[in-house]
């Protein structure tokens, strides 16, 4: 049985976003799984020392625009939404509470329609009302996760998953971790494909 491919990602994160819609495929290709990670790139960046290219105005015009030409050249649907970044750490509780409670897939449904909703209606994922409309929407007991994501005990299950990250080397999203090598950036699938097909180069 092969090792899962363990994928970190924030959902304010539009190259996370990409990555999504294209890492269960070439997993299943190559006889895998994935095994996601929500993380806040924040803390990943503070323990990094970075900053998030779009806060460098010098880096802001052209990251929008690369943004908006990865996901066209993915031929993958994408709004710039308006405000961006935003905080997702109640959406990422919610991913939590489902993948601990319900287990990988309805984690990763929930992160699907996260990323949609964000980065091709302009869903505001950091408004509760908007995120507890989502959850509905989804299909979820919305009552339920906006319960989780007020609860302790999920707030303590995120918190732990970004240390989990730091300690793991995660300093930015996507980032993946196959058979202990680490890949980070959508930019870096044709480098994976190699990988998951012949292994080191």
């Amino acid at each position: 049985m092969k090792a899962p491919i363990d994928f970190y990602f924030d959902f304010s994160s539009p190259y996370s976003y990409i990555a999504n819609e294209w890492i269960d495929a070439l997993a299943a290709r190559h006889g895998r799984t994935v095994r996601r990670q929500a993380i806040l790139l924040g803390v990943t960046f503070s323990a990094a020392e970075l900053r998030s290219p779009v806060a460098y105005p010098i880096k802001r015009d052209y990251a929008f625009r690369d943004f908006q030409r990865s996901a066209g050249f993915e031929r993958v649907p994408f709004t710039q939404p308006e405000p961006f970044p935003i905080p997702t750490q109640n959406a990422a509780r919610v991913f939590w509470w489902l993948k601990d409670s319900e287990g990988e897939d309805a984690a990763a449904s929930w992160a699907r329609a996260g990323f949609r909703a964000y980065f091709t209606r302009g869903v505001p994922l950091n408004e509760p009302a908007s995120l507890k409309a989502l959850a509905a929407e989804a299909g979820l007991d919305a009552d339920a996760a906006e319960h989780a994501w007020n609860n302790p005990m999920w707030k303590e299950r995120l918190k732990r998953a970004n240390e989990e990250a730091i300690a793991a080397g995660v300093f930015g999203a996507p980032y993946f971790v196959i058979d202990g090598e680490p890949f980070w950036g959508n930019d870096r699938k044709p480098q994976i494909e190699q990988w998951l097909a012949a292994g080191p180069f």
